[in-house]
Order: C-alpha cells, then structure tokens, then sequence
C-alpha cells in the first residue's frame, strides 16, 4: 500500500475514534499536520494513543512522503532505502498500536498479531557499496533483473546486472532476458548505452507478484 493513502485511512480512523463519526470511506485531509494536531484536543476522553502519538507519527510520514523530493541533488546521498525503511517501520507501528488499542480478542492473540505485524522483514536485495545480491536463490533471471532494478533509483549498467546476478552469458542475457522484459516494457533496454531501467508496468509486476519476499 502506498505510504500516503495508508496516513489519509489511518488518520480517518483516527478522527472517527476521536469524534466518535466514522466515515463512511476514508478521504484526504485538508492539512494532514494542521488536522492530526485538531485531534489532540480530543486526548483526555478518548485516549493519549490515537489523538496525539499515532497521528503525529502520521505527519512525519505523511511529510516525508510528498515533499522528500523537493530540493533534492544529485550530489546528496540517495535517500530512497532510508526512506523506505521509515515508511515501512512507521506503518508497521501505527498498525500495531490500532491492534493494541482496539482489539477485543484474548491478550495471548493480540500479542501474536502485534508481533506479527510488527516481525522484521528480510530484504531481499543485499547492498555493499557498489555490490548488489538477490537472497532469494530460487529467482529466475528475468526476476533477479526486476528485482535489481526495481531497488536502483535509475538505469542499472548491464554489466553491474551481470555480475549482480552472476550470469555469465552476457549476450544470452541481451537477447533472452532483457530484450524479452523490453518487449513486454517492463524494463527500458538501452542497447546503445546497455542500461537497463525498470518501467511502471515491471514495478507493478514486482510488487504484485510478492518478488521482494523472501
């Protein structure tokens, strides 16, 4: 789920526990810092947890996640893989805290589905300077290729696939793999510069296939 809408439904949940009207769909705030800190008069009747902690863990991801770009030079470091692990944590929080806030199961079972949530995920890409590796040994090859690109920011060198993914055959990788997701614009193949970048469609592929879990 993209990090922005998960704010806008954790926040309608919050607005509706904090006035007591639920909405009938969740909708985007007017001002996600102006109206999260709206909730926090609400703290002394309806709780401390979801009037003023979760909704201002939500600003600061809801912030991060439309205005990060802005300003942004080539010459800073990639703030992407941080970012993502903020997003992920972050949510992985907010989850949590409904769970223990408003669950009506048995302690035992609410503990599981906190710990549940909250249960470190294993990247599946591994990242060591200018060396990258997919974990997951099972991956075909057009999958190592989009799950390589779907982690780089921009066109990833043919030969940095190649030995990312220790494919040997670097012809064979051309014809039968990259030209092959090109066709499918997946991925952009770039012959003349031998680039390769992952398109829409090849993020959307990654994403819905589960390919980044191990």
């Amino acid at each position: 789920m993209k990090a922005g809408k998960f704010c806008e439904i954790a926040y309608s949940i919050c607005e509706g526990h904090a006035t007591g009207t639920f909405a009938s769909a969740p909708s985007k705030p007017k001002s996600m810092f102006h109206d999260c800190q709206k909730l926090e008069q609400h703290n002394k009747t309806k709780g401390r947890s979801t009037c003023i902690q979760v909704p201002r863990v939500l600003i600061g991801l809801y912030e991060l996640r439309n205005n990060r770009a802005i300003g942004h030079v080539s010459s800073e470091i990639d703030p992407n893989h941080v970012d993502a692990e903020f997003f992920l944590r972050g949510m992985k929080w907010v989850m949590a805290e409904f769970i223990r806030y408003f669950s009506n199961k048995p302690v035992d079972e609410s503990r599981a589905l906190v710990e549940a949530v909250t249960a470190r995920t294993m990247p599946i890409v591994w990242h060591s300077g200018d060396t990258r590796r997919v974990l997951d040994l099972s991956k075909s090859a057009d999958e190592k290729v989009l799950i390589l690109t779907y982690a780089e920011p921009g066109p990833v060198a043919v030969a940095d696939l190649l030995r990312w993914s220790k494919y040997s055959n670097g012809s064979r990788m051309r014809k039968d793999v990259l030209k092959k997701l090109h066709k499918k614009a997946w991925v952009h193949f770039d012959a003349k510069a031998d680039t390769v970048q992952v398109l829409p469609p090849g993020q959307k592929h990654v994403e819905q296939n589960g390919l980044l879990g191990m």
